[in-house]
């Protein structure tokens, strides 16, 4: 897919060195000319974005990076190298706002809101709903009964407010996973709201740590997941070049692939992505159409 775009001439001016690119082109110039990426990961995300056990960034997204990364370099014929930048939900847009990092691909899921501050790219590249894991003795049986019950979260994740305290929980907000974890296996807190991505694999990885756990509300607001650039790079070729990467994840069928490495039960929806984007389906191009 990069190199459709080159040949149209989307990114061709990116790879001739630098000296006649608009304003708007320099970030792909700069990673370019420095032989290196910034981007925005996450660690605390498992197995999208989690540390193994030497202390190494691993999982899905940062498969997903890695391959971007070398597109760009062969694209450009020189080798592109990663640079990592931890972020958690409540910190990277900011960091991409604030010129931190280039992009990032880092479980957001793609809300109206988030894309007035940051350019995500089209098309999305996965997806998941909310729902709240719950000890099986919480009392916890649905979205009704959270009411008056204390449960933890992630700070930064806009369904606290819309599904924890619309439903008169109490939410307790921790900077990250591993706090939540911990807040839950210890009792302060009787369910978890999140992805239900996340507590799946959990399940299925780690029986023995969450045999008294079971999501107990119904998945909702089932929302893809975005990767970003700065809003005003959307449109240009640093943005173009991560939308030929995701079209052509989709009709390779690597992200179906790099799901089952990471031990990610299936998702119909990467399937269904796959099917439109072979048929061309609008919703697979990188422009983004209202109610997509």
């Amino acid at each position: 897919m990069l190199r459709k775009l080159l040949s149209v001439g989307v990114v061709t001016a990116a790879f001739a060195g630098g000296t006649a690119l608009p304003a708007s082109a320099d970030t792909l110039a700069n990673i370019i000319d420095r032989g290196k990426i910034v981007v925005g990961v996450k660690a605390d995300y498992a197995p999208w974005g989690m540390r193994d056990a030497d202390g190494n960034l691993v999982g899905m997204e940062h498969d997903m990076i890695a391959d971007f990364a070398r597109r760009l370099g062969e694209s450009a014929g020189t080798p592109i190298a990663v640079e990592k930048i931890v972020v958690v939900a409540s910190n990277r847009m900011q960091f991409l706002e604030q010129g931190q990092i280039d992009m990032f691909i880092a479980t957001m899921s793609n809300k109206p809101d988030r894309r007035e501050v940051v350019g995500i790219v089209q098309p999305d590249y996965y997806s998941s709903g909310v729902a709240v894991l719950a000890h099986k003795d919480s009392g916890i049986d649905g979205w009704a009964s959270l009411e008056g019950m204390t449960i933890c979260g992630i700070q930064g994740a806009w369904y606290n407010k819309d599904h924890g305290l619309k439903n008169g929980a109490e939410v307790v907000a921790f900077k990250g996973v591993p706090e939540v974890e911990q807040a839950l296996l210890d009792g302060r807190c009787v369910g978890w709201i999140y992805d239900d991505s996340a507590f799946i694999p959990r399940k299925v990885n780690e029986p023995e740590k969450w045999m008294d756990y079971e999501i107990a509300t119904p998945t909702v607001d089932d929302v893809p997941w975005g990767a970003a650039v700065r809003l005003e790079d959307v449109d240009q070729p640093i943005g173009k070049a991560l939308s030929a990467a995701i079209i052509d994840w989709h009709e390779s069928g690597l992200l179906i692939e790099l799901e089952a490495k990471w031990g990610i039960p299936p998702t119909q929806w990467l399937v269904d992505m796959r099917e439109k984007c072979l048929a061309d389906d609008p919703i697979c191009n990188d422009v983004y159409d209202e109610g997509e």
